[in-house]
């Protein structure tokens, strides 16, 4: 189907006719949709109806089929996905990754290495330059430690931390790499209620700070609280977009996926 975007926004994404096949199975028959700059668009649908394999190709994990995908104008359909992050395309995952045996400093130190400047010899030699480089990477830590919640647990090693910090801590790992586009992939998949209400304002105080974000997420109310705009997947083709108020009483999006509990996504 055809989908009409909000041209007043420019899209710091676009997947144009993106398809995804595996030996005959279709995963994605034919996807297109745009990402607008500055906000949040949640990418929703049934199990296997094709969300993951769509964030595998925009962020390189995966090679389409047929089709391309824009990042700022570039197109990212052949590039690795090192490239790909190089270029602020930044994604978490469903299961969440840290070193456990590390502190919870040194795992967001982890993910500054793309911000690095110094060069290798550089550091070898201890050059002033270096060791200004390398206060600012610390410094920049403690702020997306504060940032996310998470300054109490510098020192604890990440393993010793809650699921919930778990979870928070793969967040500020993502935005230690300054992402300009974050795809969050079911980041508030197992926490409770209360959890998954303040993940809400750390999703939005992140688009707060010019990041814009894709999510897939499960919890309705959640893509019904933050969404600026809501994709629906379906068997691998797309059926809907909008706001969150067309998604709701769209009749396709809810015999396809929200079913009765629609009403339990207002608020």
């Amino acid at each position: 189907m055809s989908l009409a975007f909000d041209e007043s926004a420019a899209p710091i994404l676009e997947v144009r006719e993106v398809a995804v096949h595996f030996s005959g199975l279709i995963a994605i028959a034919s996807m297109s949709f745009a990402v607008p700059e500055g906000e949040i668009v949640s990418l929703i649908g049934p199990n296997g109806a094709g969300k993951t394999t769509a964030f595998n190709v925009i962020t390189g994990f995966l090679k389409p089929t047929g089709g391309k995908v824009l990042f700022r104008g570039t197109d990212l359909t052949r590039l690795s996905s090192n490239r790909i992050a190089g270029l602020g395309v930044v994604r978490t995952f469903q299961r969440t990754s840290i070193f456990a045996g590390c502190t919870v400093f040194d795992n967001v130190l982890t993910g500054m290495h793309r911000q690095g400047r110094a060069e290798t010899w550089g550091a070898l030699l201890r050059l002033a330059s270096v060791r200004a480089e390398t206060e600012r990477m610390r410094a920049a830590v403690a702020e997306i430690l504060a940032f996310v919640g998470l300054s109490h647990r510098a020192d604890e090693l990440a393993g010793n931390l809650a699921y919930g910090e778990q979870r928070l801590l793969g967040i500020a790992i993502a935005l230690a790499a300054d992402p300009k586009l974050l795809l969050l992939d079911e980041p508030a998949a197992g926490l409770n209620p209360s959890e998954t209400e303040a993940f809400m304002g750390v999703v939005q105080r992140i688009r707060d700070r010019g990041v814009t974000i894709l999510l897939v997420e499960h919890d309705m109310r959640m893509v019904m609280t933050i969404s600026d705009r809501v994709v629906v997947l379906n068997h691998g083709r797309i059926i809907a977009e909008g706001p969150p108020e067309v998604i709701r009483a769209n009749p396709d999006v809810i015999q396809a996926y929200l079913g009765q509990g629609v009403k339990h996504a207002k608020g």
